[in-house]
């Protein structure tokens, strides 16, 4: 379970929130309210990735299928009951795919110190050169 420093996710941990974001996104958006809850992240690396494969197409027909006016308007966005965001749908999805990619990022730092290599993410890596 690695982490790099104790204030830090671990690995499995970033995996199982970039899954939760995209679930949080979709149900919000459908509902017209984003409520974050820190849930535990399943006990493996691979019941995350299942639940990823398993949400993932589903997710982004939920998403595609939600009308142009519940994009265009606000949907407040809460932690712990309160209201940390009203924004409209297509900013909170903004915000959401930055913080996924930012985690992913994190991710990918987390790769060598755990015995990986890096593979190319927006261009050649030390391991994974052009």
């Amino acid at each position: 379970h690695y982490r790099p420093d104790p204030k830090s996710r671990t690995a499995r941990e970033i995996a199982w929130l970039i899954v939760r974001e995209e679930i949080v996104l979709a149900d919000g958006l459908e509902k017209g309210t984003l409520e974050w809850a820190e849930l535990p992240a399943p006990a493996t690396i691979k019941e995350i990735l299942d639940g990823y494969d398993r949400h993932h197409e589903n997710l982004a027909k939920r998403l595609q299928a939600i009308d142009a006016a519940r994009w265009e308007r606000r949907v407040p966005f809460k932690f712990q009951g309160q209201e940390i965001m009203n924004e409209s749908g297509y900013d909170n999805a903004w915000c959401f795919l930055l913080d996924i990619i930012h985690h992913r990022g994190q991710l990918s730092t987390y790769l060598r110190p755990m015995g990986s290599t890096v593979p190319q993410i927006y261009g050649p890596s030390a391991d994974e050169p052009m």
